[in-house]
């Protein structure tokens, strides 16, 4: 499954040093690769090494991206409006934890998933394992699903 991030989702991971986690949950993470290079590499170079992929927004879906400001305002920047160029250009779910945006993505009929769902899924891919029986306690184990 691949799902489209705004800066906000990877800023988030990032603060609550969740990158590692977040890149080995079962799913594709993308990005429109403009957003990538003026927003998050600068801070966070080498996302791709993690699994982050950059994507291209085409010609047709960079005009959708400069007119959605014409119908919903300067509230989204325009990196977070071709973040959700790129989710419907891809037919995907955006991750956004900007509820301004949210609005936008929902009103375009785009699926939105927010930080909370992210966080969601990386506790679901953690399971308990028992540790010794002398100190009896438990620990959470994260691992990849398949």
């Amino acid at each position: 499954m691949l799902l489209i991030s705004d800066a906000n989702i990877l800023i988030d991971m990032e603060t609550g040093g969740l990158l590692q986690k977040f890149f080995s949950l079962p799913m594709r993470i993308g990005i429109p690769d403009i957003l990538y290079r003026e927003e998050i590499e600068p801070g966070a170079p080498g996302l791709e090494e993690l699994g982050l992929v950059l994507l291209e927004v085409e010609g047709a879906f960079v005009e959708y991206a400069f007119n959605l400001p014409l119908r919903y305002g300067n509230g989204p920047s325009h990196n977070d409006y071709l973040a959700l160029s790129l989710a419907k250009q891809e037919c995907c779910p955006l991750l956004t934890g900007d509820q301004k945006l949210k609005k936008v993505a929902i009103a375009e009929k785009v699926d939105t998933k927010g930080t909370i769902w992210v966080l969601k899924g990386t506790s679901k891919n953690c399971r308990e394992r028992p540790e010794s029986k002398a100190d009896g306690a438990q620990k959470p184990e994260c691992t990849r699903s398949t």
